[in-house]
């Protein structure tokens, strides 16, 4: 029976299917059909808005309206269905599933046969890696030494694996195209509950992408953490132009 409720209202021209609003709904209302958000049914969605705050498009909304009654009976059932099925992150992207896989350490790489001595070697231990992606709670995050990469970073220095992806779980991003509110918000999130051991910050010289500076600095100041900063900004030209620690937020 359809009875006048608040409801959760997805604007289709805002969302642009990241899916971040999947996992922060409890009743499990909410799932990804053809790179849009939209609600299974009327019935799951308990029209509290658990899910606002994590849209970074600002593309959900309580609205009043006529709509099916909120079924917890029929949630329990989904939630049931559903239960140790595999939710990629990203909102059902397969290509945005959590995946974590050994990347090679130091001494793998330097004790490596003579045969492979020129052959590249990928360092990346985790996926998917895009700042928007990684979800605060991933594994892979807890305790580590955090690379904070601007996109144009791994095209620009040749020796990125190496040099500074070895040992290091990645988070990438544009400071410039992507919004920096959200940015914040994640990495807060990531500063509060994985426990980091570091953070290296990696930028390009142009002037846009030292927009990550203010993006870090704010996210620690949120979070109230005191962990390591180290910078080191690439030339377009893809030279090491400066490598230095930075002072505590």
């Amino acid at each position: 029976m359809k009875i006048m409720r608040k409801i959760i209202e997805i604007n289709n021209e805002l969302c642009n299917g990241c899916g971040e609003c999947i996992p922060s709904c409890a009743e499990g209302a909410l799932e990804i059909v053809d790179g849009k958000a939209r609600m299974i049914a009327e019935k799951y969605c308990d029209g509290l808005g658990a899910c606002l705050g994590d849209c970074p498009q600002d593309a959900l909304r309580i609205i009043e309206r006529k709509a099916d009654d909120f079924d917890e009976e029929a949630v329990e059932e989904l939630l049931a269905k559903n239960k140790g099925a595999s939710v990629p992150v990203g909102g059902g992207c397969p290509s945005a599933k959590l995946q974590v896989f050994g990347g090679q350490s130091p001494c793998q790489t330097a004790n490596q046969p003579s045969s492979n001595a020129g052959a590249s070697q990928s360092a990346l231990a985790h996926w998917p890696v895009q700042i928007r992606l990684v979800p605060p709670t991933a594994s892979f995050l807890k305790n580590a030494d955090l690379l904070v990469a601007a996109d144009c970073t791994a095209v620009a220095y040749p020796d990125f694996h190496r040099k500074f992806l070895q040992g290091k779980a990645v988070m990438m991003g544009c400071p410039k195209f992507d919004d920096q509110d959200s940015y914040v918000k994640k990495f807060k999130e990531v500063f509060e509950t994985a426990d980091l051991k570091s953070i290296t910050m990696l930028i390009m010289e142009v002037p846009c992408c030292g927009t990550m500076r203010g993006i870090i600095a704010e996210a620690l100041k949120q979070s109230g953490k005191d962990i390591e900063v180290n910078e080191a900004v690439i030339s377009v030209k893809g030279e090491l132009l400066a490598r230095s620690p930075l002072k505590r937020f």
